[in-house]
């Protein structure tokens, strides 16, 4: 069998064995390196945490950071954070820029050491100072977004320039996202467009996505169904969920690709799994209507709960109705008036109109005209057909309000004139019983709302 070490590795490999041993901390940095890529030796964690650990004790400062590294990611050692800290910091106080950054890291996400955005922040400071393009990054985004200091977007920005000029992926992407926002820059979507590509090109997932949403809403470069979903499929195939996401939506309405509701499932499922809410909501659609996949309203429910707990208000209105009708579970209607609030309180129109029908009947809860006369003109004034033909009923017969035709017919006008048949019928047989005055009268009502609210 041929050696798959190259001769010069394995006399490299000898060298630094036998200036190891003989007490070279260099040498004994670089011999952990060799067992640690595998080359001219077996790859082996273990030994070169030994030869890494005995450079770093000598007080070689990127042997500590190295050594911190291992501890950190249990490397040949069981991983220790506060081990890992220990090492950062003796490497950082050396003026090793990379363990600057890694100690900055250890502030941030709280992992060795307590939680600290102005700990994090300084130790960033330093390395970026040193021209570390990944640590100019992080400071970047530490004044973008206000980490450890002030919100300031001009220093955000001249940071992230000073990674992204060094090729920084992830500088360059949040260089596009702040001229996409305007944030201490002149609003530019073409220069957006500019950075999401250098950093696509990169193969970085996030700019890959937000090149495809440029495309696919002709931001700072000409719409292309195609294109879009050519990005984004890049972006989706390394994992991005928010690319899964827009995937399954480009299939399941066929935008930029031949429309596909089977792939469409497989992708929203991808993304559900990985708990994004919309996709969750998606895919409960999915298998409610028996589209890309077999109708199964038991799955139906349990992807719109997965939405609906995250807050969804659409997905807590249908798993509302899911209750209230025993679709694939057994009928709980006080179970769907929970549901049915919890949207409701969020402004979802068609949740308040079946909440207000739920306290008409006393369905589930007590019955209160007062409280279904709140949530049906709750649901009115946002342009509910259904919740104004309820509240134009309640007006007609006096229930939880005073008695009044003149409302009745506005309310019922307006439901009639969003194409509600009932409501247009019931229309007619109310203008019966009213007088031309108070037909005109009801008719400026009408003109009033609609003026306030929108055709």
């Amino acid at each position: 069998m041929k050696n798959r070490y190259s001769s010069k590795d394995v006399d490299t490999y000898a060298w630094f064995r036998n200036a190891s041993e003989h007490g070279d901390p260099y040498a004994q940095f670089n011999l952990a390196l060799m067992y640690r890529r595998g080359k001219g030796v077996e790859r082996d964690d273990r030994t070169a945490f030994t030869w890494m650990r005995q450079s770093a004790l000598q007080g070689i400062a990127f042997a500590q950071n190295h050594l911190g590294a291992m501890y950190y990611n249990g490397a040949g050692t069981p991983a220790d954070d506060t081990e890992a800290v220990y090492w950062f910091r003796k490497a950082a106080r050396q003026g090793d820029a990379s363990a600057q950054q890694n100690l900055g890291l250890m502030y941030r996400k709280g992992r060795g050491v307590p939680r600290s955005d102005e700990m994090a922040l300084t130790w960033f400071c330093r390395a970026a100072e040193q021209g570390v393009a990944s640590a100019q990054s992080l400071l970047g985004e530490a004044y973008a977004q206000g980490l450890g200091t002030k919100r300031h977007f001009p220093l955000a920005l001249a940071w992230f320039r000073k990674a992204a000029l060094q090729g920084d992926a992830t500088a360059q992407l949040n260089l596009g996202l702040m001229y996409r926002r305007g944030h201490g820059v002149l609003q530019s979507d073409t220069q957006a467009v500019a950075w999401y590509r250098q950093a696509a090109a990169q193969g970085l997932a996030a700019a890959q996505r937000h090149l495809g949403v440029a495309y696919a809403e002709g931001r700072g470069v000409p719409a292309d169904l195609a294109r879009a979903c050519s990005w984004l499929q890049r972006a989706a195939d390394q994992g991005d969920v928010d690319a899964q996401f827009n995937m399954g939506v480009m299939l399941s309405n066929g935008y930029g690709v031949r429309k596909d509701e089977t792939q469409a499932f497989i992708w929203y499922r991808r993304a559900a799994e990985a708990g994004h809410m919309l996709a969750q909501y998606n895919l409960g659609g999915m298998y409610a209507h028996g589209r890309g996949i077999e109708r199964d309203p038991g799955e139906a429910l349990q992807w719109y709960r997965k939405a609906a707990e995250q807050g969804a208000a659409n997905a807590q209105f249908n798993v509302g109705v899911i209750y209230a009708n025993g679709h694939g579970v057994a009928k709980d209607e006080a179970c769907a008036v929970a549901w049915y609030r919890n949207a409701a309180e969020q402004g979802d129109a068609s949740a308040q109109n079946n909440l207000g029908v739920m306290y008409a009947n006393g369905h589930g809860v007590p019955q209160d005209d007062g409280e279904a006369v709140r949530w049906y003109r709750r649901a009115a004034e946002q342009g509910h057909p259904l919740a104004q033909y309820n509240l134009g009923g309640m007006y007609a017969s006096g229930r939880g309000v005073d008695r009044d035709s003149v409302l009745s017919y506005m309310w019922i006008s307006l439901a009639a004139e969003a194409g509600d048949e009932t409501a247009c019928s019931n229309r007619k047989l109310i203008e019966r019983r009213l007088t031309r005055e108070e037909i005109g009268s009801a008719e400026q009502m009408t003109r009033r709302w609609r003026d306030a609210h929108g055709a």
